[in-house]
């Protein structure tokens, strides 16, 4: 089974409104972690989800697509703290940003007993999230519990998604993180994350001292409209992004090609401890493009909507 561990949460965005009239929100469920979650089982993969759903009724809405999708929902009692909210704006160029509150919200009613009661006897792959190192508190518990499963040799993967309007410490934040980072074997970052993280070095420069950490075989870096890219030790590779035929917006790209990566490198048996690393350039751009579908064929979409592995394969028979 693949396992992602993160926050779920929904996100309320405003509608178009005329001079004087009142403002509605339209409610969507969302989180980057839930997001992968869905695009992995719609894929074909056996996906559990680690993260307290709310009795409230944003939980459900947050259970449906879950369920929809074959997700196991591994923290079976659901938590009577609300649901974390995202209020969303957009830029001139329709690019989404965002407010959270989750102060006590279900995603953070957690303790190391509660999560590590809740995992399956097999994990093949643990998938972490971007909010788990942002509170103390919050990482000390995941902490815990995902330093037991990478322990018990377990390939543990990231996908920091860097939030600064989030983080009120960003110098405690940078150490949680490192922590965090040496235990991935696969760590999945967009050029805005490492922008966030320091400026002062180029992509290829922050991939090589990604690499350098204990566990670390694979890295892979989103660039927006320019593609993405693949790095480990001994080789490296490039993608372009899969444009859809009608666009709808990026909400979920990333998380997709999470998705879609990790699937490609299920597909080859590349899911342990020295397979990563030994991937050739050719191996890698192919992984690269199964993300990269992927994640287009989300963006074809409005809002986050991953693809099923039969639309994907459709794309790459072509």
């Amino acid at each position: 089974m693949l396992v992602v561990a993160g926050e779920s949460l929904v996100d309320l965005v405003a509608q178009p409104q005329a001079a004087g009239e009142p403002l509605t929100m339209g409610a969507h469920a969302g989180g980057s972690p839930y997001n992968c979650a869905i695009a992995l089982a719609r894929l074909g993969n056996e996906t559990g989800y680690l993260c307290p759903i709310s009795t409230d009724t944003f939980g459900d809405l947050l259970l449906g697509p879950l369920e929809a999708a074959g997700v196991r929902q591994l923290v079976a009692e659901r938590s009577s703290a609300n649901t974390t909210l995202a209020v969303v704006t957009r830029n001139t160029k329709g690019l989404p940003a965002y407010a959270f509150y989750r102060q006590g919200t279900a995603e953070r009613d957690i303790s190391v007993a509660k999560l590590n009661a809740s995992l399956p006897q097999k994990i093949d792959l643990f998938q972490i999230g971007g909010f788990l190192p942002i509170e103390p508190e919050d990482f000390t518990v995941w902490s815990a519990v995902i330093g037991a499963v990478a322990a018990a040799g377990t390939i543990i993967s990231i996908d920091p998604n860097v939030r600064p309007s989030l983080i009120s410490d960003f110098a405690g934040y940078k150490s949680r993180l490192s922590a965090f980072l040496d235990l991935a074997h696969i760590i999945k970052v967009s050029d805005e994350d490492l922008d966030h993280l320091d400026t002062s070095l180029t992509i290829e420069q922050h991939a090589e001292a990604l690499l350098a950490r204990p566990n670390a075989e694979l890295v892979v870096v989103t660039l927006g409209e320019n593609g993405s890219r693949a790095f480990t030790r001994n080789a490296s590779a490039r993608a372009p992004i899969h444009a859809p035929p009608v666009f709808g917006d990026t909400v979920g790209a990333g998380d997709s090609l999470m998705a879609g990566v990790l699937t490609a490198l299920a597909d080859r048996d590349a899911l342990a401890a020295g397979r990563l690393g030994a991937l050739d350039a050719k191996a890698l751009e192919a992984v690269l493009r199964f993300g990269s579908v992927t994640a287009g064929l989300n963006c074809g979409h409005h809002g986050c909507n991953p693809p099923r592995r039969a639309e994907v394969e459709a794309v790459l028979a072509v």
